[in-house]
């Protein structure tokens, strides 16, 4: 899979796109990242890139100009014939939320192009004539595009074949059929075992499996039941949910002073 940004700070995406997983799945071939800057098509001694909004206000632009010839370059590097056009992906507040659904579908494309937007945005036209879709990290604000470019090459490129140790991380994280992740121990020498399930030291797969499906219900609930509520259950998966609520309920009682 291969990503194309286009941004101001392209060290900043490089510098993110070389650690972690994303670094080790670039190392091994099965992604490609490649960074634009609009400066480099800007004209001009101080190669601009921002100019001051039609109505006044505070803050400056990104121009069309710049913005067009990066885009136009970005989209013809590594292009074969019969290829597909990659969709254009803006980074923006105003886009839709990302979820794991979202990164699931954009898992599939073969290629996407980033645009990180800087200073109070980018000119509307240039957004309504080439972008794709607007996607957001989140309800805040941030000073520019490229950490939510980081967050989605991170989120996507994980999901490539082969970038995971263990292929079965990925369909036992959060949010991978609509649930929280249950929680998990491990060895410690400092603790021992203490204050670890029983279940998880029995060796009975089968209860285990049943005790984190049941733990991933239950704190989803308590977390985000907004999740749960659009998530469809079975009975199985109800008499559980039950079961945990039960438990957490009568352990959250106080008792009354006579």
């Amino acid at each position: 899979m291969r990503f194309d940004v286009i941004t101001l700070f392209p060290e900043f995406i490089d510098h993110c796109a070389r650690i972690g997983v994303v670094g080790r799945a670039r190392e091994r071939g099965l992604l490609d990242v490649a960074c634009w800057n609009p400066r480099d098509y800007a004209g001009g001694n101080y190669r601009r890139v921002d100019e001051r909004p039609f109505g006044g206000g505070p803050g400056m632009l990104m121009m069309i100009e710049p913005l067009r010839e990066c885009l136009a370059a970005a989209r013809a590097a590594a292009v074969m014939p019969g290829d597909t056009p990659a969709p254009l992906i803006h980074l923006s507040p105003q886009g839709e939320k990302l979820t794991q659904a979202m990164v699931r579908k954009l898992a599939s494309q073969p290629r996407l192009l980033l645009l990180c937007g800087r200073y109070e945005g980018i000119d509307e036209r240039l957004i309504e004539r080439e972008v794709d879709a607007e996607v957001s990290i989140g309800d805040f604000v941030l000073s520019g595009g490229e950490l939510a470019a980081a967050v989605l090459i991170d989120a996507v490129g994980r999901l490539q074949h082969g970038a995971l140790n263990d292929e079965q991380s990925a369909v036992q994280d959060s949010f991978e059929g609509g649930l929280l992740d249950c929680p998990h121990y491990t060895r410690s020498e400092s603790l021992g075992t203490a204050g670890v399930p029983d279940v998880l030291l029995s060796g009975d797969h089968a209860a285990i499996a049943r005790w984190r499906r049941q733990q991933a219900l239950g704190r989803t609930w308590l977390r985000r039941p907004d999740l749960l509520a659009r998530t469809t259950l079975c009975d199985d998966d109800r008499a559980l949910l039950a079961a945990f609520s039960r438990e957490w309920l009568r352990a959250q009682a106080v008792p009354t002073s006579k």
